[in-house]
């Protein structure tokens, strides 16, 4: 038995998604569990399907069990993200290998870019800190000093997956774990490609093509059928959600919002908070948007501060990692997987968010931003849900 980790999103699933589970069987994994984000994405929107619904899709694709990414981390940095995925799969104590997609496809050029980063964050702070006075990202200034000292090592964190990869190795090595790196070469169309390419499309590409109302015959082509037919159905039903329907509630919030509430807010940081404050009058999202965006302050990190002030993420629920794993669906290795677990697992695996909750007051925090976030992503909807859905969610165990 062996077990390998994935993390995902899957906002959809498609060929290139697929190729990755394919590989990381053939590299000899016999179980798979994924730890994917829920109602809410790294690039600060909602996910174009509802998390159950995916993770059952998930699990019939070639996972075998799906645990959920608390919703503060997916709405967070790289390196929050992916610490919080890894930590789940490292607390479970039955995961083998890390198994994630990299433009590079090479874990000791990753793992050499980590050491190189490191030491030049910490040895040019304040060349760094220079370059962001000047109004650029961190990103960006630590990419431009390191191009100075290693130009390759530049190139392979300025690709999205590495980078994402770069965090999943800092993680690893942060917690002492003993799973095992190992990454596929992404192929086909690159990370927000505008286009198809034999069969490949990034999931930019493809959530454009659903929003946009548009012909979806072709996705049939670029995803696996269940979920293309899935896609088409919830399209139907009213079960795509839309970033563009929370515009309201967002600017209601921000108008009814303190700079103090602002402040607390996670990722606020370097004043930002007087300058989203500032802005709280916009008459329309992408307005509000234009308003707070600078060169050193991402679309994606905006939106994403937006949302947790809207789901009443702080500062302050950043201090914990997560302490539980909501289970989301499994199937008859889920289960195996789940019993290896037993009697190593440090912290509690559950499907129930009210059982999970009760413990202690972490717990139950975390449990309550996930009924909220629950509760706004059904609002994002066409056919708006009913509230505290997450409390009563039935997980999909697949039994074929």
């Amino acid at each position: 038995m062996k077990v390998s980790g994935l993390i995902c999103e899957y906002n959809p699933f498609h060929n290139g998604h697929l190729y990755h589970i394919n590989e990381t069987r053939r590299n000899g994994a016999t179980h798979i569990v994924t730890v994917m984000s829920g109602s809410f994405v790294q690039r600060g929107d909602v996910a174009v399907m509802d998390k159950l619904r995916r993770a059952r899709l998930a699990v019939r694709s070639g996972a075998d069990l799906v645990i959920e990414l608390p919703v503060q981390f997916s709405l967070s940095s790289a390196e929050n993200f992916g610490a919080a995925a890894v930590w789940l799969l490292n607390c479970l104590g039955a995961v083998d290998e890390l198994s994630f997609g990299s433009e590079c496809g090479d874990v000791e050029k990753l793992s050499a870019a980590l050491e190189l980063v490191d030491e030049v964050a910490a040895a040019k702070k304040a060349e760094i800190n220079e370059i962001m006075e000047r109004g650029y990202t961190y990103p960006r200034a630590l990419s431009s000093v390191l191009s100075g000292e290693d130009p390759r090592a530049a190139a392979v964190i300025s690709e999205p997956n590495n980078t994402l990869a770069i965090e999943y190795l800092r993680a690893l090595k942060s917690f002492r774990s003993p799973i095992k790196p190992f990454t596929v070469k992404r192929v086909g169309a690159s990370h927000d490609s505008t286009g198809a390419e034999n069969g490949y499309a990034s999931a930019s590409f493809i959530r454009e093509s659903i929003l946009s109302g548009g012909d979806i015959s072709q996705l049939p082509e670029l995803m696996p059928e269940l979920w293309a037919q899935e896609t088409a159905k919830a399209a139907g039903d009213g079960s795509i959600a839309r970033l563009e329907r929370l515009e309201r509630v967002i600017l209601y919030k921000l108008r009814m919002s303190s700079p103090e509430e602002i402040a607390q807010t996670s990722d606020i940081g370097q004043g930002l908070e007087n300058r989203i404050y500032a802005a709280r009058m916009a008459g329309s999202l992408d307005e509000l948007l234009c308003m707070v965006k600078t060169k050193r302050y991402t679309m994606a990190r905006i939106r994403r501060i937006l949302l947790s002030l809207l789901i009443g993420i702080t500062r302050g629920d950043m201090t914990h990692m997560p302490p539980y794993g909501r289970i989301l669906a499994f199937n008859e290795r889920g289960r195996e997987i789940l019993a290896a677990a037993k009697g190593k697992a440090v912290i509690q695996y559950g499907s129930s968010l009210a059982k999970l909750s009760q413990k202690n007051k972490v717990t139950r925090r975390f449990a309550e931003l996930e009924g909220k976030a629950s509760d706004i992503y059904g609002l994002a909807l066409s056919t708006v849900t009913s509230a505290a859905d997450d409390y009563r969610a039935k997980i999909a165990i697949d039994t074929e």
